[in-house]
């Protein structure tokens, strides 16, 4: 029998040669290799050539500057890499590395979303994603999609979308408005997302795919559960933000039964954003971008995978709360020296002052201190508070200005060195199945206007997703000594 030679497997051949040799220098080379030899240059293969550099900035500091990827050198890197491959390869990394953000709206238009902007109600829904793009700095850098049974890009320009006043009417025809396909829809975003987009969806967040009736909802919630794992755990280095919203609902309402009914009155709505978790890192403290991280009028929020942070704090030397006496180190601003407790009632109390609001968590989670774990000899107590405007004096606004929350922590000194540790959990919210409803069919019920059918078991598939991102994600040290 005569032998056949394909051209297509000698390339790969000497490609793979080449790949376990010459190129196979480091880490990194093999990882660029091996994108390229498979034709893997897709956002989550960039980020995982990313992953490597910034795990070992002293390794690959040329490939970095002030913390972020150097674009120009590992371009030039990548083509040195791809130039020794035979046949020479190339993957043009610019849309992955820009250092504009851009945004890509995804705004669901389906049944149940229609009621929200009647000219009846009060318009929070459209007011929400007009205010994400209005505020948005590089509005040349966004694009706006329609979404239901697909990924529709919207036909008009960026000003037909912020005037528009009845947009579900002009948007008439577009997509199959009868359910949502959240699978299709979050596995493109996330597919095709580069390093530098910031996703936007604008959903009710009620899952409803195809051909229900009949279908328990048990058997509904552990589809949704599992779709949102399966979905997101393939994106390790993702973040993703939740934010609730209560808007004004006139119309149809299509509950899991498909046994329509009209509703009028409030309902949560959700504006979700999913970026890069370094990308959501930059913009969380950031005000340019505080409509994406905390939209107007969100009732709760909640990142999802978040490594742990550096947060910010200061001891406030003179508070109305604080008792006893204490001396802030001067080479350690941390560190309380000579401390003793009120003479009359041997207590100690101390505030600090502390920018949670990079954290990505609501008001709801940061204040409740059953979310932290506090590790202190003394068995202080502690409580969280955000700072209003009305606490701001000219004697502490040094201490307040920049910082979101006052941490008081009291007790008494029973030991001569106490190494305080404030820690926030890495928890899943409390909130989230507080709001969430196993039947949403009739509208009678207490809570149906709060609620959104089936929301725990999505918003728990996507937290089980990134299980594994640490049990923290924040601390906070004080050393008092007496």
């Amino acid at each position: 029998m005569d032998k056949i030679f394909n051209p297509i497997i000698g390339v790969m051949c000497v490609a793979m040669v080449l790949l376990l040799s010459s190129c196979g220098s480091s880490t990194l080379d093999r990882e660029i290799s091996d994108a390229l030899i498979s034709g893997d240059t897709t956002a989550a293969r960039f980020e995982a050539i990313a992953e490597i550099i910034l795990a070992d900035t002293d390794g690959y500091s040329q490939f970095v500057t002030n913390g972020e990827i150097n674009g120009e050198a590992l371009q030039s890197h990548i083509n040195s890499v791809g130039a020794q491959l035979r046949p020479p390869m190339a993957w043009d990394i610019s849309r992955y590395v820009s250092g504009t953000l851009s945004l890509s709206v995804y705004f669901e238009r389906s049944g149940s979303m229609v009621p929200y902007d009647s000219s009846s109600g009060r318009g929070q829904l459209k007011k929400a994603v007009n205010d994400i793009i209005n505020f948005f700095p590089f509005r040349e850098n966004v694009s706006i999609n329609i979404v239901n049974d697909s990924i529709y890009p919207y036909s008009g320009s960026i000003e037909s979308f912020l005037q528009d006043r009845d947009i579900y009417a002009s948007t008439a025809g577009v997509g199959n408005t009868a359910f949502t396909d959240f699978a299709l829809i979050f596995n493109k975003i996330l597919e095709a997302q580069p390093a530098t987009d910031v996703a936007v969806l604008i959903t009710d967040l009620i899952y409803s795919p195809a051909n229900t009736a009949g279908v328990s909802t048990e058997k509904i919630f552990n589809e949704e559960n599992s779709l949102a794992t399966s979905i997101f755990k393939k994106y390790k280095n993702k973040s993703v933000i939740v934010s609730r919203i209560m808007g004004d609902y006139n119309g149809k309402y299509y509950p899991y039964n498909n046994n329509a009914f009209n509703y009028n009155g409030r309902r949560p709505f959700f504006v979700i954003a999913i970026a890069d978790r370094r990308v959501i890192d930059r913009i969380a403290t950031d005000p340019q971008y505080s409509h994406i991280i905390h939209p107007d009028n969100a009732t709760h929020s909640f990142r999802f995978n978040q490594a742990h942070a550096d947060v910010s704090y200061t001891v406030i030397d003179d508070w109305a709360e604080n008792m006893g006496r204490f001396r802030v180190s001067h080479d350690n601003p941390s560190e309380l020296n000579s401390c003793e407790g009120d003479r009359t009632t041997g207590r100690f109390t101390v505030a600090i002052a502390a920018n949670l609001s990079t954290l990505g968590k609501d008001d709801e989670f940061l204040t409740n201190v059953d979310n932290y774990t506090l590790l202190s000899r003394n068995e202080l107590t502690m409580k969280v508070e955000r700072i209003t405007p009305d606490m701001i004096t000219g004697n502490n606004k040094y201490y307040l200005e920049g910082n979101s929350h006052i941490i008081t922590l009291s007790g008494k000194l029973t030991a001569a060195h106490d190494d305080v540790v404030i820690a926030l959990r890495n928890e899943y919210p409390q909130w989230v199945e507080q709001v969430s409803s196993v039947d949403d069919t009739n509208p009678a019920t207490t809570h149906f206007g709060d609620t959104t059918f089936g929301l725990n078991s999505f918003l728990s598939g996507i937290f089980n997703a990134f299980a594994t991102g640490g049990d923290k994600y924040a601390t906070i040290s004080l050393k008092l000594n007496i």
